[in-house]
């Protein structure tokens, strides 16, 4: 496997400095943000470390010179938006900027983009699935052209009032994944899998490994604290941030011994990509480099970086 971080976290750096900092730290592998140049629509959002919009042959090469000069590989490209959202102009923008995301992955030889499918949370399951149907051919077509794996994030993105009730991702479960692969059985299709958003959902956060292995393209390594007051209190109808923290690896619920364990029996040799959303660590870059080397640190321990 290759261990490595989303650049999310490091917002306010340049990409020579992701990729400086990376190889000092003793990355291989990076996940860069592509979002549109502009405003961060959300936390961890809007962040740009590659210009996919704008992506010419000769910075292509620039690009993926800077990572072999540090040593590093790209993991994917990160671009989190909601292709399902209700304004059918809004959707399109997100779809347009994916599509050329996708060309960019193609372009510099990644051939990975991670992202969202997207759901109205207003509305059930059954009319997303509609509106996924609609929406999405034409995206995984265009990947498939190209030689492109898109990755989904199984986050059910329900965190705030305004994803109430049902979340902005409907890739969140295995039931859901299996009718996902039923309606678009392409092999560009796969999962970015997050075991925290599992956890928290109260499901088991290994036993999908297997199943899904054949479909596992990228994992993000992020752990999650629950407050079993907090939840016996509210409930889990609650908004799930009044009961659950995102935390750094090996400071929460997941043994992440088990889980690499049996991530590395299904054969998975991919990447595996902290993504840090501990706020402990937030306040200063000198605590968000901390927190991605102590993460590092501790998933050593289960992960051989074969790279």
């Amino acid at each position: 496997m290759k261990l490595g971080f989303v650049s999310a976290i490091l917002a306010d750096q340049s990409l020579e400095q992701v990729f400086a900092f990376a190889r000092d730290a003793g990355f291989t592998t990076v996940e860069l943000m592509c979002w549109p140049v502009g405003r961060a629509e959300r936390r961890y959002a809007g962040v740009t470390h590659l210009d996919a919009a704008n992506l010419t042959p000769a910075e292509a090469t620039r690009v993926r010179a800077l990572a072999g000069a540090h040593g590093l590989s790209i993991s994917g490209l990160g671009y989190y938006p909601n292709p399902l959202a209700a304004d059918e102009r809004e959707a399109a923008v997100y779809l347009e900027h994916l599509k050329k995301v996708i060309s960019a992955s193609a372009a510099l030889g990644v051939n990975l983009v991670n992202t969202f499918v997207g759901r109205d949370p207003a509305r059930p399951v059954a009319d997303n699935w509609r509106v996924f149907d609609e929406r999405w051919p034409a995206i995984i077509r265009h990947a498939e052209s190209l030689g492109v794996r898109i990755a989904i994030e199984n986050c059910p993105m329900f965190f705030s009032d305004d994803e109430w009730p049902g979340g902005k991702n409907l890739a969140s479960s295995p039931a859901l994944w299996r009718e996902l692969f039923r309606r678009q059985p392409s092999a560009a299709l796969g999962l970015n899998y997050d075991p925290s958003h599992l956890v928290w959902q109260m499901m088991d956060h290994v036993a999908p490994l297997r199943e899904f292995a054949d479909r596992i393209y990228h994992v993000h390594a992020k752990d999650v604290r629950i407050d079993r007051q907090r939840l016996n209190d509210v409930g889990i109808l609650a908004t799930p941030l009044e009961y659950h923290r995102p935390k750094l690896p090996g400071l929460g619920e997941i043994d992440w011994g088990r889980f690499c364990g049996e991530l590395g029996d299904t054969g998975y040799s991919g990447p595996v990509c902290i993504e840090v959303e501990d706020r402990a660590y937030e306040a200063t870059l000198a605590g968000r480099h901390a927190a991605l080397r102590q993460s590092g640190n501790y998933l050593r321990n289960f992960i051989s970086d074969n790279s």
